[in-house]
């Protein structure tokens, strides 16, 4: 469960969204957890574009090429953080083309990233809380 990490982000100010997941099958049989958030992002960034001048957006999602445009429009500087290093990239070329900065995420791992021998070792043999409505 995440909800450790919405509750300590909601008692040090962060504003959390969550909105429940919707389970189906794909064409291949396989189950599939969906959750978007696209629409409520959007609503939220264009909401307060008159109080912060620069948006950081973690997402390569085309989609989000057109609130990117409009930020700018406003006079807002938008960054984008994905990266180009899969196959294929994790960004749309659009979006990445529309942002002022794009930033790979391959670049911030000296950073934020840690050895992976420092990984801790999670039992998931007891977990039967798989993702629902209210781990998102």
């Amino acid at each position: 469960s995440i909800r450790p990490l919405i509750d300590w982000l909601d008692y040090n100010g962060y504003h959390v969204v969550t909105k429940p997941t919707k389970e189906f099958t794909d064409a291949s049989g396989r189950r599939k957890v969906k959750g978007s958030m696209d629409i409520e992002l959007a609503i939220d960034a264009m909401e307060l574009a008159d109080t912060i001048e620069h948006f950081v957006l973690f997402s390569g999602d085309g989609d989000f090429r057109v609130l990117v445009e409009a930020l700018q429009r406003r006079g807002r500087k938008v960054s984008v953080v994905s990266t180009v290093a899969t196959n294929p990239p994790m960004i749309a070329d659009d979006l990445r083309r529309q942002t002022d900065q794009f930033i790979d995420l391959i670049s911030l791992k000296p950073n934020i990233g840690r050895d992976p021998s420092e990984k801790p070792v999670y039992d998931n043999r007891n977990n039967s809380d798989d993702f629902d409505d209210e781990d998102i």
